[in-house]
């Protein structure tokens, strides 16, 4: 087990405790990430987004293709199952991490600022490391470069 996922739960996030750290929105965090960490775990991360992008181009390419069934013949496909992507969703949210964009693979670590304020790491698949940070209220828009980092 790495290092960076010896320190959280191990269950799924219906497990989480409730005593989990809260931000000022009263958010729950199961654990802060360190920049280090985060990017410690980006091998991990990336598989399980690549794991939940091609399970969502498949349910896609599924809800096309019966629709476009259900159009022609009035004859549809039983639905491409979507468990698959929560599991992927759901693994990582064990870890606090959240899957923000499927098709991007956008994701938030959960940080604590030195003054105690949370703050998410951010990263995009494709990415070759977290290099970015945003206040949850600014969102992806208001990324800034951990060269200047939140105080």
């Amino acid at each position: 087990m790495a290092f960076w996922r010896s320190r959280v739960p191990t269950g799924n996030a219906a497990e989480v405790t409730g005593d989990e750290p809260r931000d000022e929105s009263g958010t729950e965090h199961v654990r802060s990430w360190t920049v280090a960490e985060a990017n410690g775990a980006l091998p991990w991360v990336a598989e399980v987004v690549a794991r939940a992008q091609e399970q969502w181009e498949a349910y896609r390419s599924h809800a096309t293709t019966r629709a476009r069934l259900v159009r022609q013949n009035g004859h549809g496909l039983v639905p491409a199952d979507p468990a698959a992507i929560q599991s992927c969703i759901d693994e990582l949210a064990t870890e606090g991490i959240v899957l923000r964009d499927i098709g991007r693979g956008l994701i938030d670590f959960p940080a604590q600022a030195p003054s105690g304020r949370w703050y998410w790491l951010c990263w995009l698949a494709g990415e070759d490391a977290v290099a970015w940070w945003h206040w949850p209220e600014d969102g992806f828009g208001g990324r800034a470069p951990l060269s200047t980092p939140p105080k």
